[in-house]
């Protein structure tokens, strides 16, 4: 008969136990659905340095502090805290250079937004001063629609909108609004 009790207390305790983790078992549909969502992937990076070639050609060299990579539809990659760019010519000697305090690249485009004390300078002295740029990788071309600042060694052009070779050896304002010639030093008597 004791035998009988604990057999009978050890099954309506397995009962009970069951109907708790079946009655526990509820679960939330909004719970399910936010499991089931497509999750934005996104990569972080610190120091980077990055090289671009073109036909087995080095072509320029990016540096950054940070970096954010994402996975959308369309990828991006952010340099959130400023990058540089020294761009080659076929020799390997550095033929101009780019900066900026924010980038974004858009993988799909081959294009890369710029904004945020963007500078582009060359070696024979010309440089531009923007706050937004776009750069074309597949054209080797940079372009904006907003005010510009371009000094060179004889002159300070000023102007809203440019179009320009990626080595910068070409460039056009595509509205220029004034200019201030530089007199030469040696001409002052300096």
């Amino acid at each position: 008969m004791i035998s009988r009790f604990i057999v009978h207390k050890r099954v309506l305790a397995a009962l009970l136990t069951g109907c708790f983790f079946v009655l526990s078992c509820e679960n939330d549909m909004s719970a399910v659905q936010e499991l089931s969502k497509k999750k934005i992937g996104v990569e972080e990076a610190k120091n980077i340095e990055s090289y671009l070639s073109q036909d087995a050609k080095l072509k320029a060299k990016l540096t950054a502090p940070s970096m954010l990579r994402y996975q959308f539809d369309t990828p991006k990659v952010e340099f959130p805290k400023s990058l540089h760019v020294n761009f080659y010519n076929d020799s390997l000697k550095v033929e101009s250079e780019l900066s900026a305090d924010y980038g974004r690249y858009l993988e799909n485009e081959n294009k890369v937004f710029l904004r945020d004390s963007v500078v582009v300078f060359n070696k024979v002295g010309d440089t531009l001063h923007c706050k937004e740029l776009y750069w074309d990788q597949r054209q080797e071309s940079f372009y904006t629609d907003k005010n510009v600042i371009l000094l060179q060694p004889s002159q300070k052009l000023y102007g809203k909108g440019l179009r320009a070779r990626q080595d910068f050896k070409g460039f056009t304002i595509i509205d220029p609004t004034g200019f201030i010639l530089i007199p030469d030093s040696t001409w002052l008597g300096y």
